[in-house]
């Protein structure tokens, strides 16, 4: 006879927070891909979509924080919970760049910092995708 433990798939509250925080760094990605998009648009096509970009990173930004909160309290390897710290860090220098005005022209660094945010983001959902993988063995070990 089999128990409804052995039945049912593993619902513990934790498992629940993992693939949460999963979805949620994938909601943030594809933001930020997005993202790019809108800048590209406004560059090659059709400025108005620079109004679009500008309040699209602000309407999603809060969510690096979120990551960041909840990587902190979920039991997440230090490989996780270090990528969702630059989240918010590199959002402030994105900030900070676009806004400072100096005779160095660190304004440059704007789109280096966005590739590298994106760069950060992607390995951040991989990493969590790796552990859900059904080839991984040690699924529960985030």
């Amino acid at each position: 006879m089999t128990t409804s433990s052995e039945i049912e798939p593993d619902r513990t509250p934790t498992r629940v927070i993992l693939i949460s925080f999963y979805v949620t760094s994938i909601i943030f990605n594809v933001c930020l891909i997005a993202q790019l998009l809108t800048v590209g648009v406004a560059y090659f096509n059709n400025p108005a979509w620079w109004n679009i970009h500008v309040w699209f990173v602000r309407g999603y930004s809060g969510l690096s924080l979120v990551l960041l909160g909840w990587s902190l309290i979920a039991p997440f390897s230090r490989r996780i919970r270090n990528l969702a710290a630059s989240l918010p860090v590199l959002l402030g220098l994105q900030f900070s760049s676009i806004h400072l005005k100096s005779p160095l022209h660190l304004e440059i660094l704007h789109p280096l910092i966005g590739f590298t945010l994106l760069y950060v983001s992607s390995s951040l959902v991989h990493s969590l995708g790796r552990t859900f993988s059904p080839t991984n063995n040690h699924n529960h070990q985030i």
